[in-house]
């Protein structure tokens, strides 16, 4: 079957250039959003035969990049990427294992780590997580690090339990995305998919059914929502490439050069071998040539794949395997949606209470809207109503300013999930700041690619397994995803505030509401648990080129 196209031809998105596009997954470039229903597969590969890759890669090829019209859009399209520790089991030298990213290479659950994002402290699971820990990540070896390098001073630290997290129970080696047009499609990919990999003893430890579908009353804006309700994949950053060497990214076949005011981005803090946005070109890992030592006599399979490698921009005679690729988080989070929105009806009626004078009853969505910073719909919350000049065909309002538009939360409040997971310029103290905070909050962006699982409480409310699988894309985890969960949603001194955190996903706790004379201060619950989650390397199609040869001559380390 031919790989499917990749995305919209639509005029305002944007497209990574020929050249490049054939040599990036599509994944990158597109959330495949006219293929609504999918199936997310961990796979674990502890002993499995050699050339279970190759077999998979033809059960469910990966889609590139390439831009198609609409008329040549398939019907399916796939995405692979790979843990540390699946990478080591597919027999990648540890010169190479080593040259990967500190993050991935410690993975999300190293106690460091896994402390910055909320996840574990003192020795114990937060509440937010599930009980007895995540069920599956990639398990990775990692020895504890020295403390004279740990993030965090010796006060916060409780050298009591500084012992490593028991390893999940599923060990994730790789990940696989299949996405289709419809449910039964998919779910037959799956079922075959699986059939091979299980001839080679790759297990398939936990299969996700998939969706991101469009409501009949949000068909006109396609929109596609979460299980609390709420529009979902919107404030999305978008690339552009200033580089006169490989101008990277497209508009309608023209190279895009300059960043959007609110959203721009260099494709360097998306996709590996790109100038960032210190105009740096972000570290890579590297392989050497496969007979570089004494003798070694690799397959010329194997030696073909290396030299259709791009050279290491900082190792000569080094193969980059990172150029095209990037660093994949992914997140299972579980949601209780009766649970939350009781809480959410709960918390109304304490307002509601303590706050008689209130112009009109606060009700459940109401309190919904102002956790999360927008309408369901997705317009951003405004102190004076919608702002004028919104995208046609009721849109979601996207590219608003928070010192312009709401400098005191009146509107979105200053601790809602929305203003923390992009502050844009809210952080600024003065509008002379402005452009600075601006340009520093992008530095931070992430490119997100979440799809709901499980069905609809509406539809099956007997089901209690549903939620959202995150997935976001950087070349730089610490920087970007981290930074992000650390700095802005669980930071307990965001934009001037005491002792909040994250209304949406964090614990339980207080959370304000700006207001005149007074602000409104309540204790909220949250309903969202990490069921299981890893960092994952999704490598470009030389990479992935050369992993597979390097799997079939099982050159285990």
């Amino acid at each position: 079957m031919a790989p499917p196209a990749l995305t919209e031809a639509k005029p305002s998105a944007w497209a990574l250039a020929p050249d490049v596009a054939e040599q990036t997954q599509g994944f990158v470039a597109s959330s495949f959003g006219w293929l609504p229903e999918g199936r997310a597969l961990l796979l674990d590969a502890t002993g499995a035969q050699k050339g279970w890759l190759g077999a998979l890669r033809a059960a469910a090829p990966i889609t590139d990049a390439a831009l198609r019209p609409r008329e040549a859009r398939g019907d399916r399209a796939a995405a692979i990427a790979f843990t540390f520790s699946g990478l080591c089991t597919l027999g990648l030298d540890p010169e190479a294992l080593a040259s990967f990213a500190r993050p991935f290479r410690e993975g999300m659950f190293q106690i460091d780590r896994a402390r910055r994002l909320g996840d574990r402290r003192f020795g114990e699971w937060q509440k937010t997580v599930r009980d007895g820990g995540p069920e599956w990540s990639g398990n990775p070896e990692t020895p504890a690090l020295p403390k004279p390098a740990r993030a965090y001073a010796t006060a916060y630290v409780d050298d009591s339990a500084e012992a490593e997290p028991e390893p999940s129970p599923l060990t994730a080696h790789a990940l696989l995305l299949l996405y289709a047009r419809t449910d039964a499609d998919a779910g037959a990919w799956a079922g075959e998919v699986a059939a091979v990999l299980g001839r080679f003893g790759v297990a398939t430890v936990r299969a996700l059914e998939l969706e991101m579908n469009v409501e009949q009353r949000d068909e006109a804006t396609g929109v596609s929502r979460e299980h609390f309700g709420f529009a979902d994949g919107l404030s999305q950053p978008i690339p552009y490439d200033d580089d006169p060497g490989s101008r990277a990214v497209e508009r309608g076949g023209v190279p895009v050069a300059e960043g959007d005011r609110v959203h721009g981005v260099r494709l360097g803090e998306i996709l590996l071998g790109f100038r960032n946005a210190y105009g740096e070109l972000p570290p890579v890992p590297g392989v050497a040539r496969p007979d570089a030592q004494p003798g070694s006599r690799p397959s010329a399979e194997m030696a073909d794949a290396w030299r259709r490698l791009p050279p290491h921009p900082e190792a000569e005679g080094f193969g980059d395997l990172g150029k095209h690729g990037t660093y994949l988080v992914v997140r299972q989070l579980s949601q209780d949606v009766p649970a939350f929105w009781a809480s959410m009806g709960a918390a109304a009626a304490r307002l509601n209470a303590a706050a008689p004078e209130l112009p009109e009853p606060v009700t459940a969505d109401w309190m919904a809207a102002r956790v999360v910073g927008r309408t369901r719909d997705g317009h951003l919350l405004c102190p004076k109503g919608p702002r004028p000049g919104l995208p046609p065909a009721g849109s979601p309002d996207n590219d608003f300013l928070f010192l312009q538009d709401d400098p005191h939360g009146l509107g979105c409040p200053l601790g809602s999930h929305v203003r923390r997971g992009h502050p844009r310029d809210g952080l600024s103290a003065t509008p002379g700041d402005a452009e600075t905070l601006l340009r520093a909050a992008n530095n931070h962006r992430i490119l997100r690619r979440a799809r709901k699982y499980g069905p609809s409480y509406e539809t099956a409310p007997e089901e209690k397994e549903r939620g959202l699988l995150f997935m976001c894309l950087n070349t730089d985890i610490a920087r970007h995803f981290e930074f992000v969960q650390q700095t802005w949603l669980l930071n307990r001194d965001f934009a001037g505030l005491r002792d909040e955190q994250d209304p949406l996903v964090g614990p339980k706790g207080r959370f304000t509401i700006p207001a005149e004379p007074f602000r409104h201060a309540l204790q909220v619950e949250t309903f969202i648990r990490l069921m299981g989650g890893e960092y994952f390397f999704l490598p470009g199609i030389a990479a992935l080129d050369y992993i597979a040869a390097t799997e079939r001559e099982g050159n285990a380390t």
